[in-house]
């Protein structure tokens, strides 16, 4: 079994509070996250969030286009331009973002590391104070820490979690950037395919089907948002066609009432 699929069953075990299945899996699932397991994670975290912002960013403005009763010529050359300017904008945000998030990390860690070198007695007071918040007997709080003490690296990541809220990073800015860019170029060129398409043939009604595609889109997006978050898929894939609908006809709106303009 991979262990991608381990993990799978595991979240399958936890949602039907099946115990049993539960325990069978950690007898034969590795006792160390695995790298790949945490990086992949970060990877659907880009694909899914870049193709949502992607479909609806670009439907909105082909509902604005729409409203205003603008030639569909026009959506075209906005659409490109948003699928290129917004698509690298994303990229580069979550690139940048990503990295300062990791360097941050990266120095309050050493930063700990070096109080920790420095003044060991210092950094196991908070530590048992911090556990004596969550309820913990002074006492075992001290033999916990103490124990944990004598294994300096453990001690430094358990700390970074306990004071600092930081759990270990093991992202890559560049390809989470670079799977963001072209997961929102992809999922959104989907509600221009339509108008692409009638250059060549004719169709008919090009708002309502691209209004159908982009709707299918942002349902199936949202439900496999639930690899994240765990929720329902069809209560996430619901609220997101909920809230694009929304985001949707607003854009909408605002082209009608401008209409005048163009």
């Amino acid at each position: 079994m991979s262990l991608t699929a381990r993990y799978d069953k595991a979240r399958e075990a936890f949602s039907k509070k099946d115990s049993l299945a539960s325990k069978n899996l950690h007898n034969i699932m590795p006792l160390e996250p695995a790298e790949e397991h945490r990086t992949a994670g970060n990877h659907i975290k880009s694909l899914i969030y870049g193709g949502l912002d992607g479909t609806l960013t670009t439907f909105s403005l082909v509902c604005g286009v729409a409203g205003a009763q603008l030639a569909p010529n026009i959506i075209l050359i906005l659409g490109a331009a948003n699928l290129i300017g917004d698509g690298f904008g994303m990229a580069v945000g979550d690139y940048l973002s990503t990295k300062a998030e990791m360097e941050y990390q990266q120095r309050e860690k050493k930063r700990e590391i070096w109080e920790f070198e420095n003044y060991p007695e210092g950094e196991k007071a908070e530590m048992v104070a911090i556990y004596k918040t969550k309820g913990i007997a002074e006492k075992d709080a001290k033999n916990i820490v103490d124990k944990m003490a004598g294994h300096k690296d453990a001690f430094i990541d358990v700390m970074m979690v306990e004071e600092l809220g930081m759990g270990e990073k093991n992202e890559m800015p560049l390809v989470n950037a670079v799977v963001t860019f072209f997961s929102f170029a992809v999922f959104g060129l989907i509600p221009l395919l339509v108008y692409l398409i009638a250059h060549f043939v004719v169709v008919n009604d090009l708002f309502l089907i691209a209004t159908i595609l982009t709707a299918a889109t942002m349902f199936i997006l949202g439900a496999v948002k639930t690899r994240i978050t765990q929720r329902n898929w069809f209560a996430s894939g619901f609220e997101m066609l909920l809230v694009g609908g929304i985001a949707a006809a607003a854009a909408y709106l605002v082209g009608y009432m401008l209409h005048g303009l163009a």
